[in-house]
């Protein structure tokens, strides 16, 4: 799994933090009661709930604050607070890591309040969730994909705001994951002798993920798999742009002795 700053980097808990806090009002005094009375499906006047929910979330207990928040809304749905409670229960699903249900009640806010200033920050929290599903790179890539759009309508949609630098910074990470899984089929093929179908994956490490760190190596296995397909002219051309590139890295140095092995008489690269 790639690194997860998501839910603990103090970058990340400042950009929360601050929404949150912008997003927070304080209300009239309410009583802290623990136990099941806190959730219990009882008439309590906005002010109190909504105090409830969120001392809930300052105390941690993330499951209990999503509750009482979506109880906010289900008790006062033409209260101002409603609106609050909303997002305020994604953000509390999302803090207890029940990332389906933060993507449900983001996506939920965002139907009913498409425009309202809020709405960048429920993209982000729809993009954060995703990314934190990202699996390591020898399972299925689909949240990775889903991450990636999320955070890509994050920067589309909001180019200038804190939320669209952090996206742009996940952004990264996602495309070297993604290409780090298709190295990791494109290594398989060549261990099973399918040249071909390895050749394929390392070319599109280079021409989609070009600006990954796993570029070097994709440029050298496209090397070894045109050598053994016999078109040592392709061969050549990856080999020429891996020392363009990246002269000093050790995959120049393996692609270039392969070269003087195999293909002895192509033009120097």
């Amino acid at each position: 799994m790639i690194a997860r700053d998501a839910a603990r980097s103090p970058v990340k808990l400042a950009i929360l933090a601050a929404a949150g806090g912008a997003m927070l009002l304080t209300a009239g005094c309410g009583g802290r009661g623990g136990g099941p009375k806190d959730t219990a499906f009882v008439a309590r006047d906005v002010d109190t709930l909504y105090t409830a929910a969120k001392d809930k979330l300052d105390a941690g207990d993330t499951k209990v604050a999503a509750a009482l928040f979506d109880e906010v809304e289900r008790q006062h749905p033409y209260s101002p607070w409603a609106r609050r409670a909303q997002l305020m229960s994604a953000f509390s699903y999302y803090a207890a890591r029940d990332y389906t249900k933060a993507i449900q009640s983001s996506q939920r806010f965002l139907s009913i309040h498409p425009g309202n200033r809020d709405a960048p920050y429920a993209y982000y929290l729809i993009a954060l969730s995703y990314y934190e599903q990202i699996s390591d790179v020898a399972r299925d890539q689909k949240n990775t994909l889903l991450a990636k759009d999320a955070l890509t309508e994050v920067v589309r949609r909001y180019p200038n705001t804190r939320y669209a630098d952090d996206a742009r910074l996940k952004l990264d990470l996602v495309n070297d994951h993604l290409a780090g899984k298709e190295m990791d089929i494109g290594r398989f093929y060549e261990r099973s002798g399918r040249w071909l179908a390895a050749a394929l994956r390392f070319r599109n490490v280079v021409d989609n993920y070009q600006t990954t760190s796993h570029t070097p190596e994709a440029l050298f296995r496209l090397v070894e798999s045109n050598l053994a397909l016999g078109i040592p002219e392709e061969a050549q051309k990856s080999a020429a742009v891996l020392g363009s590139n990246y002269p000093g890295s050790e995959w120049y140095q393996k692609a270039y002795a392969l070269m003087q092995k195999h293909a002895p008489g192509t033009r120097a690269i």
